[in-house]
């Protein structure tokens, strides 16, 4: 699935559960609460007449209650930020308030704002996204749920943060180590050991500390054999 709002339009057709959407149940997406009278504000545009809200352990799905052709869902990992607002200034009605990651960002949505006001918007666009409960006590309640349900959608992990881990075997540690000797030009010595490698996956050590350490432990046996052939020399 990608970024952004998206139309959904798969609902349930029979049994106690029709009218409900169709969830990728056989991938562990649950059904964790269900919201009646919940209004949905796409960035500028009106709001829509009030629908039911669904939410999974992976989407956010606002169904039309006026229109069975009508819907919208948004992935946990597309929102970016969620909130109660209760300012009357920010928003007339007391609401969700959720901020929408999508594919052009913030910039392209900015240079179609106007084209947003027509019937034909571009819902890959919407930015924000504000659900209005017809009964504001429920707002807490459908906070709580945003916040369990984000911990379940953790974003992905980069992949620049997983080059910066000390995890290497000892074949991997010799040949980086080598590599950033070649590029800064350092002369610090390179010990390959496979058996006694330097650094560790636990991030226990650092590889760059423990390398001096050899340096300076070397400087110091060379600085002793300078000394011993002076002093050798001198007596002679």
């Amino acid at each position: 699935m990608g970024l952004g709002l998206r139309h959904f339009t798969d609902r349930i057709q029979e049994g106690e559960s029709a009218g409900h959407p169709l969830l990728d149940t056989e991938n562990g997406e649950e059904l964790l609460h269900v919201q009646p009278a919940v209004a949905i504000v796409l960035g500028n545009l009106p709001p829509e007449s009030p629908g039911t809200l669904f939410i999974s352990s992976k989407q956010v799905v606002w169904l039309s209650g006026v229109d069975v052709g009508k819907g919208y869902a948004v992935d946990f990992l597309s929102i970016s930020l969620h909130a109660v607002s209760r300012d009357a200034e920010a928003y007339p009605s007391p609401c969700i308030y959720a901020q929408i990651e999508t594919e052009g960002g913030e910039d392209e949505e900015r240079e179609d704002s106007d084209s947003e006001a027509s019937e034909n918007f571009d819902l890959s666009k919407i930015t924000e996204m504000r659900l209005v409960p017809s009964d504001p006590s429920q707002l807490d309640t459908l906070f709580n749920v945003f916040c369990e349900c984000a911990e379940l959608n953790p974003e992905p992990r980069d992949e620049q943060d997983d080059e910066n881990e000390w995890i290497f075997g000892p074949d991997q540690m010799v040949d980086d180590v080598m590599a950033a000797e070649t590029e800064e030009g350092s002369d610090w010595p390179v010990y390959e050991n496979p058996a006694n490698p330097i650094g560790y996956a636990n991030g226990e050590h650092d590889l760059a500390r423990n390398v001096l350490e050899l340096q300076i432990d070397d400087q110091r046996f060379e600085d002793a054999e300078e000394a011993e052939q002076g002093a050798h020399s001198a007596h002679q």
